[in-house]
């Protein structure tokens, strides 16, 4: 296991690399959530290194984690994260890649990949995410309707008013992250998704908004489907069967890459 940080901005990234410098296949770049998440739960793919000979590489992007940063509002906009992705590939080396963007994550690997047209890409895996905020956002309210009548209400009402402080709004809040995102841990649970994190709110708020349904923030007009034909690596989409990226929002994905 290697770690280390890279400069970036006047700040610095840091990075983890599961796996030896003499492995001989294509490396495997891991973009977490958030805005504002961590590598953390990416720890789980450690075995691959072994398995298939290739290093597996996760980083926190600037303003989460091991890379925190706060009291900069002006830092979290996309431009910020893509300019991060391509300064790390060049400190590390990394020629050819093959990237897996998880939520946030995914949207950086598309808007890196249908904007900046990088070398070097052998495969994508888009896992749980979007192409655009506003087919995000009919998704989660339509998935919010499903929830006890008295919590769907709750969501409906803080949107209409835009007050996401209520006790109601919390508790479905709570609930439909429960049922759509984060599940139940229990004792077989992998320590890496458990343990604490230093979660980079302040970017989240301002990159993404003040809550899921309804994306306010620098990132509200994030839409890359009608680029989603430009791509031409092989693609995989991943979503679960209770997943905030649903059916319709996979299939986007799925229907847009050509032979993904």
């Amino acid at each position: 296991m290697k770690y280390g940080t890279i400069p970036f901005d006047g700040f610095e990234t840091w990075y983890r690399i599961a796996g030896s410098d003499t492995c001989t296949r294509t490396p495997l770049l891991l973009l977490h959530g958030g805005p504002g998440s961590t590598h953390d739960c990416f720890e789980v793919f450690d075995h691959l290194a072994d398995e298939e000979g290739r290093q597996i590489i996760s980083y926190d992007q600037l303003g989460c984690g091991n890379s925190y940063l706060d009291g900069h509002p002006e830092k979290w906009v996309m431009d910020t994260w893509i300019r991060e992705l391509i300064n790390l590939r060049q400190a590390l080396h990394l020629d050819r890649v093959i990237l897996l963007g998880h939520s946030w994550g995914g949207m950086l690997t598309l808007e890196y990949v249908c904007r900046h047209h990088p070398a070097g890409i052998e495969g994508i895996v888009l896992s749980s995410t979007l192409p655009a905020t506003w087919l995000w956002a009919e998704e989660q309210q339509r998935q919010a309707d499903t929830l006890p009548p008295h919590l769907a209400r709750a969501v409906r009402d803080a949107l209409a008013s835009g007050d996401f402080s209520g006790d109601d709004y919390r508790e479905a809040e709570a609930a439909y992250l429960s049922r759509f995102c984060e599940g139940e841990c229990g004792p077989d649970t992998w320590e890496c998704v458990t343990r604490p994190k230093r979660f980079g709110g302040e970017s989240y708020t301002v990159a993404w908004g003040s809550n899921e349904f309804s994306p306010t923030g620098t990132s509200r007009d994030y839409d890359v489907i009608s680029l989603l034909p430009t791509i031409s690596v092989p693609a995989l989409i991943l979503n679960g069967e209770h997943d905030m990226c649903t059916r319709r929002v996979a299939e986007t994905m799925a229907k847009g890459i050509p032979g993904a």
